[in-house]
């Protein structure tokens, strides 16, 4: 058996692949991101359904005929059993932090607008891509790495 410096290397490499989950929140995790769940793909499942449904800003909570950003949030997580506040600063409030080399599937993203620290929100869809209901295009997915999202990042937030 082996031991010093290469059981040591074992043991960190175990732990740095190895999560500890309590009550929801990773604990040591060294993943780039959690496996997506059944419930984050059921929500993102759900949430690509209104792709093409045009924006408009201060949709009413529940309207799905017109969404904007934070009430197209609140209506998916809703249908999750999530109950979210109305606007993208009072969701950014919630949940935990998550590094954006962490993030997983169904994490909420913030992003500045001009004006506000926290103007828009978004879902992330997996493999550097959000959903989100955007100005422009209505429901919609989006590269997050592009320089526009880039440069507006601000956080991002595991509610599931």
């Amino acid at each position: 058996m082996k031991t010093g410096r290469y059981m040591t290397k074992v043991l960190l490499s175990c732990m740095l692949a190895t999560s500890v989950w309590v009550g929801g929140a990773a604990i040591g995790s060294a993943s780039k991101a959690s496996a997506a769940t059944a419930e984050s793909l059921e929500l993102l499942t759900l949430a690509k359904q209104y792709i093409g449904t045009p924006y408009s800003y201060g949709a009413q909570s529940g309207d799905t005929s017109e969404f904007d950003c934070s009430s197209f949030v609140q209506y998916v997580f809703g249908e999750q059993g999530k109950n979210l506040p109305r606007t993208a600063a009072a969701q950014a409030q919630l949940g935990q932090k998550v590094a954006k080399s962490y993030l997983s599937v169904g994490d909420l993203i913030f992003f500045s607008s001009p004006g506000n620290w926290i103007g828009h929100v978004a879902i992330y869809a997996g493999n550097g891509k959000i959903l989100h209901a955007s100005s422009s295009q209505g429901v919609t997915l989006s590269n997050l790495n592009s320089s526009y999202w880039t440069n507006n990042y601000v956080t991002a937030k595991r509610i599931l």
